[in-house]
């Protein structure tokens, strides 16, 4: 009996009992849907994490306050607030005149949220930070309309706003915001600037912020938030040097004793992916394993929906033997019969998982289901279908013609 033969019997056998073939599904459904979704989701932040890495440049860092060692434990951010001083505008000019290797360097200011107003128009809790001109190149900042802040304005504490575009959507909804005033704090600003609309992550806004020159925030912030500088290198191939440049200078500024721990903390991309994977990695087993289970609850169904019908159908074994099938035509039969079950279900899965993620990225975060996923969804799935009907299978190939031709 060939392969295409084998697959007729099996469809055969499955559209014969529809409601049973459906219910025995359920679980390979489930178990697929669960694990694909959480996968997509998983994709989804990580390429969401390395598009925003690769948006900044792969030779970009920043130098903080504190480090990533810093936040381990509360004793370790207690004595890191005790330790580590805010950085200073001085120590941005050391950067600048002896880092011969750090291209571009720039300050920005962690932010604060405050409410904005147009006429009658309020928001609250917009994000406000401050940062210097030369960040809109480091940062790579797209802009839609406008211009951003020139170091004149930077200098002479201007107030000037570069704006996202959810600011200017409710704010200036029937005209362009170029040139419009906003008042942050119930100070005015004259808006010079939109960004390119961002949309949501994980349903948070993206563009719901407001940057102005960093000397101007300072001057009319009463609660001041910390510098931190962002800088670049000339090249990929230079940029560990810089790094290292900058964490020299920044050494010597502070006249940290040899031996001693940084009292700053420089932050590189790898160091950002190295800490995604270092949170996310045991979280990520855990999350995979729980919609796993529902794959062996669904190898369990099938295994024993598979017991019944080899039951059910002991004469019809017993006519097929009697007419010259082999052990071996029994066994290919009732493993088909499993493998395409799962492997619907495994299908069924895939495309709810498809679904669910479209809804998702419309609403949270973008999705993605690579390609390998997909085969290894299937191939996992018919894979659990034979390792299920195996035992079936064999009671099945075993059966006595002669005990069978007189079973009920």
């Amino acid at each position: 009996m060939n392969f295409a033969e084998t697959l007729k019997l099996a469809l055969a056998a499955i559209f014969a009992h529809k409601l049973r073939s459906f219910l025995t599904l359920l679980g390979m459904i489930i178990g697929v849907t669960a694990f694909m979704v959480v996968l997509s989701i998983l994709q989804g932040f990580n390429s969401y994490v390395d598009e925003k890495i690769a948006g900044i440049g792969s030779n970009s860092f920043s130098v903080n306050r504190f480090s990533f060692e810093d936040f381990q434990d509360s004793d370790r951010l207690a004595e890191a607030q005790r330790r580590n001083k805010d950085l200073t505008y001085e120590e941005l000019d050391f950067l600048r005149k002896n880092g011969d290797l750090i291209k571009q360097i720039g300050a920005k200011t962690r932010g604060n949220r405050k409410q904005v107003k147009r006429g009658s128009k309020i928001l609250e809790d917009v994000t406000i930070t401050g940062a210097e001109p030369i960040i809109a190149e480091i940062d790579k900042v797209e802009i839609e309309k406008g211009r951003y802040f020139v170091e004149e304005e930077n200098e002479a504490g201007v107030r000037v706003a570069f704006i996202g575009a959810d600011i200017e959507k409710n704010l200036f909804p029937r005209s362009s915001a170029l040139g419009g005033e906003i008042k942050i704090g119930g100070v005015p600003y004259r808006v010079v600037g939109v960004a390119v609309a961002k949309g949501t992550v994980f349903g948070r806004p993206q563009d719901n912020f407001i940057q102005i020159p960093v000397k101007t925030y300072s001057k009319g912030n009463s609660r001041w938030s910390s510098l931190y500088f962002v800088g670049t290198s000339y090249s990929d191939e230079s940029f560990q040097d810089a790094v290292e440049q900058a964490r020299t200078l920044m050494r010597i500024k502070r006249d940290v004793p040899f031996g001693e721990k940084d009292n700053f903390g420089i932050f590189t991309p790898d160091a950002i992916t190295n800490l995604r994977d270092q949170i996310f990695g045991p979280i990520i087993i855990v999350i995979m394993v729980v919609p796993s289970i529902a794959l062996v609850v669904g190898a369990i169904v099938i295994m024993n929906i598979m017991l019944v019908a080899v039951t059910e159908r002991t004469k019809e074994i017993g006519i097929r033997k009697s007419l010259g099938a082999r052990q071996s035509d029994i066994l290919r039969q009732f493993l088909a019969e499993s493998a395409t079950l799962a492997t619907i279900g495994g299908l069924i899965g895939l495309f709810l998982a498809e679904l669910i993620g479209v809804i998702i990225s419309s609403y949270i975060f973008p999705t993605l289901i690579p390609w390998w996923a997909i085969v290894l969804a299937i191939g996992v799935s018919a894979g659990v279908g034979i390792l299920a009907g195996l035992f079936p299978a064999w009671k099945a190939a075993r059966l006595d013609p002669i005990e069978a031709l007189r079973a009920d």
